[in-house]
């Protein structure tokens, strides 16, 4: 069962939530933002749905809600932070921050982080990028939930990765794990009590399934292109280890529950090229050459990365968002228990 909420209550529902426990009234209004507008984004894996899980780690105090990110170490335009176990929306929209007042005074910058949390959508971060016009390139590493490839047992983190360009009529902006479905997207066919459309990973006998929940329950994910996947995910959490010299995925699946992750944030300011009309000329030029085809489905189209997204808030913010009533009575709940 779904009921309709609009982002004002949201984002006014979850303020309060976070408030409750323990949040200055600034960051709880940040936490709510950021939940609410991953959800009008059609993300309510990344934004509704994980507010429980976000409330769990908190009583488990894998998150530690009054602390502040700390730069430790700067080389030029590369710095290292420390996140110190907080919120990794928080630590994630103030290393994004940084990162393009780097990139604004030397065309290109990199942010480190360590010991942080889940910063929840990912492409929440490359959004931000893109509306100020800058370019990101953006990726974290994880527990392990995939196998590198030719073997059994998960040793690989799916490892989401983001690459956000700015553009006039719309940022484009991919978002994706190394795993054929996220966990966040897998646990949203679970509560649809809905299979997969394609194989995403290996059931509890280690045959390749449709079904979520035997998936999460294996924590077993099939690697995007295979072999390729496996190996994108492996170098992702190398670069993220050494850069940050922080916990790598066999770190991470060390402990009970996934924390302390380490994280990269990359920046490129395309105003230091002295050429912006002809940057959007290009981008406009693939676009188009791409949308030019035969589609295998009557009125059917190709995408960018982040269209259908855009596409999704527009409609969400008229006519509201489809969100689980279990979920949202539970969140209710949790403020008037």
């Amino acid at each position: 069962m779904t009921k309709t909420i609009y982002s004002k209550e949201m984002k006014d529902v979850l303020a309060s939530l976070f408030s409750k426990y323990g949040f200055n009234e600034k960051k709880a209004k940040l936490l709510a933002e950021v939940h609410t507008e991953n959800t009008l984004h059609g993300v309510n894996s990344h934004g509704i749905n994980r507010v429980l899980n976000f409330i769990e780690q908190l009583k488990l105090g894998l998150v530690v809600k009054d602390v502040e990110p700390e730069k430790v170490e700067s080389f030029g335009c590369i710095e290292r932070w420390d996140g110190k176990l907080g919120s990794g929306v928080i630590n994630a929209i103030k290393c994004t921050n940084r990162v393009m007042e780097i990139a604004k005074e030397n065309g290109m910058g990199l942010v480190a982080l360590r010991n942080t949390n889940h910063w929840m959508r990912a492409g929440y971060y490359g959004w931000m990028m893109a509306k100020k016009d800058c370019i990101g390139i953006l990726f974290t590493n994880t527990e392990p939930n995939m196998p590198a490839w030719g073997g059994k047992e998960a040793k690989l983190g799916n490892n989401p990765l983001v690459i956000s360009i700015p553009r006039k009529k719309g940022p484009i902006v991919l978002d994706m794990a190394m795993s054929q479905f996220s966990y966040g997207k897998m646990s949203t066919y679970k509560l649809k009590k809905q299979f997969l459309p394609f194989d995403g990973g290996w059931d509890t006998n280690g045959n390749l399934t449709k079904n979520p929940e035997e998936i999460l329950t294996t924590k077993n994910g099939l690697p995007i292109g295979y072999w390729k996947g496996s190996a994108l995910s492996m170098v992702l959490d190398i670069l993220a280890t050494l850069l940050s010299a922080g916990r790598s995925t066999y770190k991470l699946g060390l402990e009970s529950h996934e924390y302390g992750v380490s994280q990269i944030y990359l920046c490129i300011n395309p105003n230091t090229y002295d050429d912006l009309a002809l940057q959007e000329k290009l981008v406009e030029e693939i676009i188009t050459y791409t949308r030019d085809i035969t589609p295998t489905e009557p009125n059917g189209k190709t995408y960018y990365p982040g269209e259908q997204s855009l596409i999704n808030k527009i409609k969400n913010q008229k006519e509201g968002m489809k969100v689980s009533e279990e979920i949202w009575t539970k969140i209710i709940d949790l403020i008037n228990p």
